[in-house]
Formats: C-alpha cells, structure tokens, sequence
C-alpha cells in the first residue's frame, strides 16, 4: 500500500539549524538578562541554539583568572533541553573600555582610544593593535584555553572567529577608523585552526574589506609590498580550510554581493548564519518593514541559522508571521512524501519498504541521516527496526528540489516476533535506527518517530521457518539441553546456528 503524507507545516527543532537567542549580544546585559534561570523562551518556536557573544576581559579578568562560569550558566540551561550554544569571543567593542582585558594593555601591547569610529587621546573605548606579536601572543593563549573547554562539545553548534574589529565584526568603521590588514585576519584564522579541530568556525561578512596597515609590518609578511592579503585572498583561505559565513548586517545594507557570492559557494557543504540589524532599531527607524529583507536573505544565502537579534519575547510577539515563515524555509526541512509499504505481512516473509523523500528547506541536511521502518506492538514497544543505511539525506537537493527514492528489499521480520497488529513508524537517524531529526509530520510519539500506518503480522502456516532462519538450518536448541545429563554426548552443531 501507498502511504501519502503531506507537510505539518510546523516549526522543527534539529541539528545543525535554526533560530539563535542572543543571550549575551556584546553587553552582557543583553538579551537574555531579564530571563529567569528556568527560562529558555521555550515557546520560540524552532528556536535551537543560545549564542553567547561578550568580551574577552569577561572572560579572563586576569592573566592566571579564568570565569567560565560566565558562559556555563546560560548554556547549561539550554544544554539541558536538548539544545545547543555557539560562541563568539570580541577584542574590541564600542561601549566597553576593555574588550581586550586591560591587563593585555598593562603587559604592553600597544592600541588606541577612541569614541564610536574616530581616534581621541581621552577615548571611551580601547582597540589593540591587533597584529602586535605580544596581542597575538595572549590572545592564543586564551583561545587553546577556550578550545581545550569546549571544541568538539557535540552541545556546540560554532564558533565564531571575533577576535578583531568591532564587535568582532572584523571592520574597524565604528571603532578607530583604521584600515583593516588581511594578512593580520589571516593570523587570527590561524590562531582559531591551530587550537579548534572539531568544531565549525565562522567568520563575518565584513572581512571581505581587508587592506593593508600603514606601517607595512603585513605587507612584509606578505613578501613586500602594500595591499597584502586582500578581500579575494581571505575568502579563497576560509573556502579552503573549511570555514563558514556569517552576515551579521541584515536590514543594516543591503546584501553584500560578495557575501552572497561566498554563501552560495560554500553552503553545500557547511552552515550559514544571519542576523539581522537589532530589531528594536529597525523598527523605530521605519525600515523593518515585516521583516521582509530578512525572509528574502533566509533564501539568498540559503540560511541555516537565523539569529533573534532583541529581546526574544518581544520579537516573538511583533513578528509572528515572519517567524511562521521563516521556519518553513530555514536549514533543511526533510519531507517524506510517500510510503510504500505491505499491508500485511507473514513471519516466513521477506519484504520491502520504499519512500519518496525531498528537502523543502533551503540548505542540504549537513548532518545527514537515514530512513528508518520502525513497528510497534500494541503496548507501545519496538517490535522490529529497518534502516536504509544506503540513503542519506543530506544527498536530497535543497530549497524543493526533485524528490528522491529509497527502496530496502529483503527485509525479515526479527526472532521471536509476534503476530498481531503493528503500528507503522517513520523516522530519521542513525545507522542503528535511534531517531535524530525532527520531521514536519504529525502523529510523533515524542521520541522523533511517526505514526504512519499499521501493518498486519500474520503467524506461519504449514510448518514454515522464520524468514530469519539461516538457509543451513537451525539447531534444535531443545534437543541441546535435553542431551546435557551426566555421561550423555555432546551434540555437535557445525551444520548450523543456535537460536
């Protein structure tokens, strides 16, 4: 029989996608302040992940002093969900004297003060010459502590590499008006993959502006010459090494022509993530406008995280319908459309179950994961389990493309399964069939399987075998025990298996 199945059109929780909650966005009061330590803004429909971004002084207010507790709090309350983090760590922000830990300064790295993009001797803020050796030197000390903490925590979705510029955005616009050096973006690329092997790095849009620092120190790394480095240089070594995009500007300009060229290089093979202008901003300065910029970007960029850049409940609450909208394109989105199953099926039978499956979200399903047939019994416990390990869906093509079968023949029924009626289940995991993925199907049992159907498990007939029974035979296991007194001979079971 044909099972057809049409789209719930609800919001799905899953790995490697979703929306991010700006716990800490800079200050560190900032948006997650107000939340209570119970509180995980649990009604965020599809929302995956805390993102954790604050100043490095935060973190290590003293060379030897490290409070990591800083970021354990708030992560812990979603670790325990279920759900993920991502971090960013900054070097300099426009707000915060010390973004860098004044002990760096003290130690004697050189920088300047400023005031929101110019260069004063009275500054509120400091930015640290971020291609000094001694500032390169502390600042990869602190990052091989980060990474032993956390790099390949499967809690952590990425990190983001923001360690230069404003807000670590990598441009220097809004803090000391400086030109931005690639080959120094280059080092601190560098620092990041000397010490994070496991977990996906991310970089802002805004390094595509590299230029060369006036003093010539890069350019002679670069082997002489000013304009080392280079927007095209820094793109081709994070296409090369694996490292991903992120567009922090969203509503801010409009889409970057060379951002939007990198994400559609590189999405097939890792995530994208956007966050868009702070909500609040754009809305009292008339050009948020339903948040349409950002739905349009979701689809450009072919987006798998979207981040909530205000206060969570308050964006929850104003943009319902673009939220709704976003989450039925967001990440990977994968739809069974079909089933085909038999409705009935008896224990000396093999069997084959098929499916048409596609992806409605608008990036590949980087995780990936397989179909699996799970039957239940009429109390509610696995019967059998079938998966076809030979169909992965991170193959299907994103954004609606053409849908794709699965076919696994010769299924048999597992020993000692009883005949009855079966509940028919539909999910997507791993090889040994534990559910992973979320699917937008109705029916779940809660545990990420899928009611679709039943099937009839009819008993043998004519003294037929099990369609599990090895083709040499079976050991009249029976006859083993009944032979085991004192003196009896030990039978001999080389022409086939125990059961």
């Amino acid at each position: 029989m044909t099972i057809n199945l049409t789209d719930s059109h609800e919001a799905l929780i899953n790995p490697g996608m979703g929306w991010v909650l700006h716990y800490y966005d800079n200050w560190i009061d900032l948006y997650g302040s107000d939340l209570a330590p119970s509180d995980t803004v649990s009604e965020f429909p599809g929302l995956g992940v805390c993102y954790l971004r604050l100043p490095w002084s935060w973190l290590q207010p003293e060379e030897n002093r490290f409070q990591w507790s800083v970021l354990d709090t708030p992560a812990q309350r979603w670790i325990r969900e279920g759900k993920r983090i991502a971090l960013r760590v900054s070097a300099c922000e426009v707000g915060e004297e010390y973004a860098t830990p004044r002990w760096v300064q003290e130690q004697g790295a050189p920088g300047l003060r400023f005031t929101a993009g110019r260069v004063m001797d009275d500054g509120a803020c400091w930015e640290p010459d971020y291609g000094h050796p001694l500032f390169l030197e502390k600042l990869e000390a602190f990052v091989a502590r980060l990474a032993a903490r956390y790099d390949g925590a499967p809690y952590l979705d990425f990190v983001d590499i923001g360690s230069y510029g404003a807000w670590g955005e990598g441009h220097r616009y809004w803090s000391t008006g400086q030109p931005v050096c690639g080959n120094t973006l280059l080092k601190h690329f560098e620092i990041y993959r000397r010490h994070f092997h496991k977990t996906r790095l991310v970089v802002p849009d805004e390094v595509f502006e590299p230029k060369s620092e006036p003093d010539g120190r890069d350019a002679a790394a670069n082997g002489g010459g000013r304009g080392g480095g280079g927007a095209a240089r820094v793109k081709d070594y994070c296409v090369r090494n694996g490292i991903s995009l992120r567009d922090d500007s969203i509503g801010v300009f409009p889409f970057r022509k060379e951002a939007v060229e990198w994400a559609d290089e590189i999405f097939a093979d890792r995530p994208v993530i956007l966050e868009s202008e702070h909500y609040g901003v754009g809305r009292h300065g008339g050009h948020w406008r339903g948040g349409q910029e950002y739905l349009d970007a979701v689809a450009t960029y072919h987006a798998s995280y979207a981040s909530i850049h205000w206060w969570p409940r308050e964006f929850l609450e104003d943009n319902r319908p673009l939220i709704d909208a976003i989450n039925q394109r967001l990440g990977y989105r994968i739809l069974p459309k079909s089933i085909m199953i038999p409705d009935m099926i008896r224990l000396d039978q093999r069997f084959t179950w098929a499916g048409q499956w596609r992806n409605a979200g608008v990036a590949p399903c980087l995780p990936g994961g397989f179909p699996c047939l799970t039957l239940k019994d009429a109390a509610g416990g696995i019967a059998a389990v079938f998966v076809d390990d030979a169909f992965d869906v991170s193959l299907l093509p994103s954004s609606g493309g053409s849908a794709r079968d699965n076919v696994m023949p010769g299924c048999v029924l597992p020993p000692f399964m009883r005949a009855g009626r079966h509940d028919v289940f539909l999910s997507v995991g791993d090889r040994t069939g534990c559910p992973v993925i979320e699917l937008p199907l109705q029916h779940g049992d809660g545990e990420k399987r899928y009611r679709i159907g039943a099937i009839e498990v009819c008993p043998l007939i004519n003294g037929a075998k099990r369609a599990c029974v090895p083709q040499n035979g079976r050991f009249p296991i029976e006859d083993f025990y009944g032979r085991m007194s004192p003196g009896a001979p030990a039978p001999s079971v080389s022409h086939g298996r125990c059961w």
